[in-house]
């Protein structure tokens, strides 16, 4: 079986589609833009996660091999520990994380694969990969709003780039 938290095991051509949970969004902005709101420092923090949801960024480094360590702060005040550690960075078109709670050993963490789509309009397709360790995680994750939880994400995504959306953040910092 294929260890999805391994970075030298590549699980997409193999993998049960039981245990995937795919969320795409036509986002009317240049791939361009839309793949450096994923991967600027500045940028990434300030529209990830879903509806009334903030993040507290813990450490940020977006390169292969890099982890972003963050806190995820519900409406409520509840705070959820996440990590991404990102695999691989294909400018503009791809990006491979692994995606968990902020700790070594997380038997939840799964695979995310993004993909840029460049449509002839000048419009992204954003697809949005899962793949989980297992079908009763993927069942898990689902049944807690997973899917709803991503499509609001890759919403504020889409405002994000749209003209005049970044108000308040700045350009990508020299050093991230």
């Amino acid at each position: 079986m294929t260890d999805v938290t391994n970075p030298s095991q590549s699980p997409w051509s193999e993998w049960p589609l039981d245990r995937e949970v795919v969320i795409t969004r036509l986002v009317d902005a240049p791939r361009a833009l839309v793949f450096e709101a994923w991967t600027d420092p500045a940028q990434l923090p300030a529209w990830f996660g879903p509806e009334g949801f903030t993040i507290e960024t813990k450490e940020i480094d977006v390169r292969p091999g890099g982890r972003w360590r963050f806190d995820m702060i519900a409406p409520d005040g509840t705070r959820y520990d996440n990590r991404m550690v990102f695999l691989r960075l294909e400018t503009p078109s791809l990006i491979e994380v692994i995606h968990g709670a902020d700790r070594d050993e997380d038997p939840s963490a799964f695979r995310m694969l993004l993909t840029f789509d460049e449509q002839s309009n000048g419009k992204t397709v954003v697809t949005l990969r899962q793949m989980h360790p297992t079908k009763a995680r993927r069942d898990e994750v689902i049944g807690f709003g997973a899917v709803e939880y991503g499509a609001q994400t890759l919403d504020k995504l889409a405002r994000h780039v749209r003209p005049g959306g970044r108000q308040g953040v700045a350009s990508r910092p020299e050093s991230a």
